[in-house]
């Protein structure tokens, strides 16, 4: 088949691997290829087993490979093949040199860059897809158009906005498509290319079409005001429990104010993922790299009303236990940083788990889709893992709920009570179960921004 256009996309993660996807099915005219240095990675994307649980993603995966969609190893020849090329490479937070814990990391994304040069033989329209900081794309335009070949390369804003459980959907009903370029005759062009794309599936009003550096900034502010809300709601919720008022209660009277709406007011654990905390500490850097100290605090302060929130929930289970849990059975019902994904990254359930070893702990991490990276998270520590929750709870003196699976609704606690240690506790870090027949049952709840309910 002669296909119309020919995309790439270096990096087989959770962005590329699924937004290459959903390209390949809404434009069979374009050929779409993955490409990753990870071999195991590819391997599995060419299997009934995809890499990455998301749901809805394997039928998509299964409708469109192997005819206009194709994982691969050979980056160099998939790049000289490309009309259109996406970087969706890890861009982590910096743990060296300047700008360590705050900064990213760009090493791997300018090592792309030159790849791109090095294996490029005519003009290409270079997309970034990775979370990036401000006037990155000037950057890659430098390396990219400071060759003596004579080719010229247009470099694209194309921010994502998946959330983590709902990637296929997300993508196939986006709240926005953000493209930015430059605002000249051939980024205009290079811009109208990849709209073109979108506009296969994506209503015309929800493209935004912007300028480079607004589009690199929206992603990193969206990011920062979501997690703003998590934080907010988090901080209140330590106040409830002190007050005897119920989160639930303030937070849904606060979402039905249409100037605030009810979306991230949900008290919590906290927040995780590979996206929130990494943004934000890129915009924190960012805004100290131009002395804008004041705004750098301000957002650094969600990050660290995060992190608090998962110290307290540790505090709490051994505040409500009696002051120790050494020696003690815990079961962690959950370990991925959200439901609906095995992704751990930035998990409020590692510094739960770590917390709780701390403190000697018997820890026993139960979860359906997230134990093998659990076990990479949490290497080398003496920790149980049980992918069965009823197996993890049995003998525990403590269940904790760290993941807001569906299935952890519908356990049968009664059976689970009988099973547990005597006074047995229930630790909700995502208020999710029925707490007050909980208590009934004869466990002692703890939940997030409520007041306790104890046998004792």
């Amino acid at each position: 088949m002669t296909f119309k256009t020919k995309i790439l996309c270096i990096g087989a993660g959770y962005v590329g691997g699924p937004t290459m996807t959903m390209i390949a099915r809404k434009c069979p005219t374009y050929k779409v290829t993955v490409v990753d240095i990870n071999k195991a990675r590819i391997d599995a994307w060419n299997s009934d087993n995809i890499p990455i649980y998301e749901p809805g993603l394997d039928e998509v995966v299964k409708a469109a490979r192997g005819k206009n969609l194709f994982f691969s190893t050979d980056v160099d020849q998939a790049i000289r093949e490309a009309d259109i090329i996406f970087v969706s490479v890890n861009t982590p937070t910096k743990t060296f040199g300047e700008g360590a814990g705050r900064a990213p990391d760009l090493q791997y994304w300018e090592k792309t860059a030159r790849q791109i040069l090095a294996n490029s033989d005519s003009s290409k329209i270079i997309v970034e897809k990775s979370t990036l900081p401000v006037r990155t794309a000037e950057a890659m335009e430098r390396i990219l158009n400071g060759n003596p070949k004579g080719i010229e390369f247009e470099v694209l804003s194309n921010p994502e906005f998946l959330a983590e459980g709902s990637a296929i959907q997300d993508l196939e009903n986006p709240d926005r498509v953000l493209v930015g370029s430059r605002e000249t005759p051939s980024g205009l062009a290079a811009r109208k290319a990849l709209v073109d794309i979108y506009a296969h599936w994506v209503p015309k009003e929800k493209i935004i079409e912007s300028n480079v550096w607004s589009a690199e900034l929206s992603k990193l502010a969206a990011n920062a005001f979501l997690a703003q809300r998590i934080s907010s709601i988090n901080s209140i919720s330590a106040l409830c429990e002190k007050t005897e008022a119920d989160v639930g209660e303030v937070s849904y009277a606060i979402g039905m104010d249409s100037r605030i709406g009810p979306k991230f007011l949900k008290a919590s654990v906290g927040f995780g993922g590979s996206c929130f905390q990494k943004d934000i500490l890129n915009l924190v850097y960012i805004c100290e790299s131009y002395g804008l100290h004041e705004v750098a605090d301000y957002w650094e302060s969600v990050v660290r009303m995060n992190q608090w929130q998962q110290k307290r929930f540790v505090q709490n289970i051994l505040t409500g236990m009696f002051r120790t849990v050494a020696g003690k059975r815990i079961a962690l019902l959950g370990f991925a940083f959200k439901a609906d994904t095995g992704d751990t990254r930035e998990s409020p359930a590692i510094s739960v788990a770590l917390g709780l070893l701390e403190e000697k702990a018997q820890v026993v991490v139960s979860d359906p889709k997230a134990l093998e990276n659990a076990k990479k998270d949490l290497a080398g520590a003496e920790v149980i893992y049980e992918e069965d929750p009823y197996k993890a709870a049995d003998g525990a003196h403590a269940i904790a709920i760290l993941t807001e699976w569906k299935l952890y609704k519908e356990l049968d606690y009664a059976k689970i009570f009988k099973s547990m240690k005597q006074p047995a506790f229930i630790f909700d870090g995502r208020n999710i179960l029925d707490h007050k027949k909980l208590f009934e049952m004869g466990f002692n709840v703890f939940a997030i921004g409520k007041a306790a309910l104890k046998h004792f």
